[in-house]
């Protein structure tokens, strides 16, 4: 396969903004080059020939697999607890992390 070219201009700049990324102006050229070329990669995928392959959501063949479910001896609510310190009520006690905060 060929490679073309990809003339559209990548603004990595808007993508950084996107992913709340502050780049250094060395690695807007780092990034620009190496998305460019990732973008070439997929504009490739366009020259396949896919006018004789069939639709699938799936390339096995199998249906279903799943294994049986069965109830097996696990740890008691007690013996899950028992190795922590701090418990109420039968469940772990830990610090707050969240603040109920009136809007």
């Amino acid at each position: 396969m060929k490679t073309k070219k990809v003339t559209k201009k990548i603004d990595i700049m808007h993508v950084a903004e996107l992913s709340k990324l502050k780049l250094t102006s060395s690695e807007v050229k780092l990034f620009t080059l190496q998305l460019g070329k990732i973008i070439e990669h997929v504009a490739d995928l366009n020259e396949v020939d896919t006018k004789d392959s069939k639709p699938t959501s799936q390339t096995t063949g199998l249906v279903n697999v799943k294994r049986k479910d069965e109830v097996k001896q696990s740890l008691s609510q007690e013996d899950a607890v028992s190795q922590k310190g701090h418990t109420h009520n039968g469940y772990f006690v830990v610090p707050m992390i969240l603040e109920n905060k009136e809007i």
